[in-house]
């Protein structure tokens, strides 16, 4: 059994976006910064997610086949009037901006954009709509980390990580329970760039910090990647 990863529950952000190198993008860094990411391909796929899993806070392409962003946002917008809406955009004509602020967008961000940006601007429309951002303090077992006070814990006891190490653990206490595949975790943690060797060199290191002596938490999943688990 899987314990919480946090001491609240998640804030649920949906993200849309036909283009799925930018989608996995997005949908990766919103869930390294602590949030319950969903992810749709196209606006009925959205329309429908929503329904269903009732986001607080909906992230939106606006260059989509039928219907297109600025159309669910109006028919998100006539059900949902207290949904934030965050466009994504690589249209930027002062026109373009009224349509998308008309149709219930709270926001705008045009590509390319930086990934920080589109954090601190998701921070400020969930704090305009009352929804609290991520919390502070992920959580697997006896493990413990503290993002605001950059503190892991084990035990009780502190235990210091490199820059790269505790991104690392970050994105793994993310997504505790989930089996994440190499090339995942590579993109994630370092970017594009890096091969195997790096990663498993980090989880080695990060073991001997994490489980030594203790029951293991990092778990190998042979032939597709990586796991942190609770002790049974």
């Amino acid at each position: 059994m899987v314990t919480a990863m946090t001491a609240e529950p998640q804030t649920k952000i949906l993200v849309v976006d036909d283009e799925q190198m930018l989608l996995d993008m997005v949908a990766d860094a919103l869930t390294f910064a602590g949030f319950a990411v969903t992810v749709a391909a196209d606006g009925i796929t959205a329309l429908n997610s929503v329904r269903g899993e009732r986001p607080d806070l909906v992230i939106l392409d606006v260059n989509m086949p039928e219907p297109d962003g600025f159309q669910v946002a109006r028919s998100l917008r006539a059900t949902y009037p207290d949904l934030p809406v965050l466009f994504l955009t690589a249209r930027s004509d002062i026109e373009d901006l009224r349509t998308g602020f008309e149709s219930g967008g709270d926001d705008y961000l045009t590509k390319p954009f930086r990934l920080e940006e589109l954090r601190l601007r998701v921070g400020a429309l969930l704090r305009r709509r009352g929804s609290a951002e991520p919390s502070a303090v992920m959580r697997c077992g006896d493990l413990t980390m503290n993002d605001r006070q950059h503190l892991v814990m084990r035990d009780g006891e502190e235990i210091e990580l490199s820059p790269t190490e505790y991104r690392l653990l970050h994105y793994l206490l993310s997504n505790t329970g989930q089996v994440l595949e190499r090339p995942q975790i590579l993109e994630a943690v370092w970017g594009y760039e890096y091969g195997d060797s790096v990663l498993e060199t980090a989880i080695s290191q990060l073991r001997k910090k994490v489980d030594a002596g203790r029951p293991k938490l990092i778990h190998t999943v042979r032939g597709f990647g990586y796991a942190l688990r609770p002790p049974p």
